[in-house]
């Protein structure tokens, strides 16, 4: 991967196994606080709720209840941005919510040790040294500077690391990006005419229902933003590459002749975004390449 800046964001480069770049905004640090104070949010309001149900309760005592309620607390956490993030793709509420997510520094689909590794270190890294900051007692001097070090330490990670990752990140592998959005943009046949006026002669390529159920909207997407790019020549070699990428994932058999590039490209761009559009009147919205693990066999765009 590489960085680079574009105005105030940082820009990262993945190569997925496609061989295909494609750029990335890494999030801010504002942006991450406010997904991750939404998260305890979120959980608070749960052990809030087990924590009153616990003390009207009345059976236990008072030492026992604060120790279930932290008990429950981490029980209740952990698990939280585990599941969320496998689930949601490397996105909990609190990231969903802020336009957030969490992918893997490779380009490929994050793994449950990975998400597992991130999210277990924000318990060594944040919430166990706060929980000892507010158990020690106040004569206690060395215990709670070397706690408060601690969290000095891994706050400057982040500020300090060029990619903005913390701790977790690093030792997992991953990186918390800004979520793309995927979001059609007009017909390329009329928003922009000239577009394909220069493919001519039409030469015609038919696609199976088959061939249309592998990609969703955000591979579509990416493909789009590679039609309108004007340095995409047919000869291109970034073009030949995204063609055989397409061609072996769909397991396309018609040959595709050199010079033939765009004239491909276009042709599925159009009967793919027929095929989701009918899909979506039918209620069935397939918003990237894991709507269906078992048979999708790749991508155009990056593993995020």
């Amino acid at each position: 991967m590489s960085q680079e800046l574009q105005g105030d964001k940082r820009l990262e480069q993945f190569i997925p196994p496609e061989g295909v770049p494609i750029h990335l905004a890494i999030a801010s640090l504002g942006t991450r606080l406010g997904a991750q104070c939404l998260d305890l949010l979120f959980t608070f309001i749960i052990v809030f709720i087990c924590a009153v149900a616990i003390i009207f309760g009345g059976f236990l005592s008072s030492e026992a209840e604060v120790m279930l309620v932290i008990l429950l607390a981490f029980l209740f956490r952990t698990p939280y941005y585990i599941l969320s993030e496998l689930i949601w793709n490397g996105r909990t509420l609190g990231k969903r919510i802020t336009g957030i997510r969490v992918v893997n520094v490779n380009g490929r689909r994050l793994t449950p040790h990975q998400v597992t590794a991130r999210n277990l270190m924000k318990e060594v890294e944040i919430f166990t040294p706060l929980a000892l900051i507010f158990s020690i007692r106040s004569t206690h001097l060395l215990e709670s500077g070397f706690t408060i070090l601690w969290i000095v330490i891994v706050m400057i990670v982040p500020l300090a690391n060029r990619r903005r990752q913390r701790l977790g990140d690093i030792i997992a592998g991953t990186l918390v990006v800004d979520n793309p959005r995927s979001v059609l943009l007009d017909d390329l046949a009329i928003s922009s005419p000239s577009a394909l006026s220069s493919l001519s002669p039409q030469i015609g390529f038919d696609f199976l229902p088959e061939h249309l159920d592998v990609y969703g909207k955000y591979e579509l997407q990416t493909l789009e933003e590679v039609l309108r790019d004007p340095t995409k020549s047919p000869g291109n070699e970034e073009t030949i590459q995204i063609v055989r990428t397409i061609v072996r994932k769909i397991r396309y058999q018609d040959p595709v002749k050199p010079g033939q590039e765009l004239l491909f490209l276009s042709a599925f761009y159009r009967a793919q975004r027929e095929h989701l559009e009918t899909l979506r009147l039918f209620g069935t919205r397939r918003e990237n390449k894991f709507h269906n693990d078992e048979k999708n066999p790749g991508s155009i765009g990056p593993a995020v």
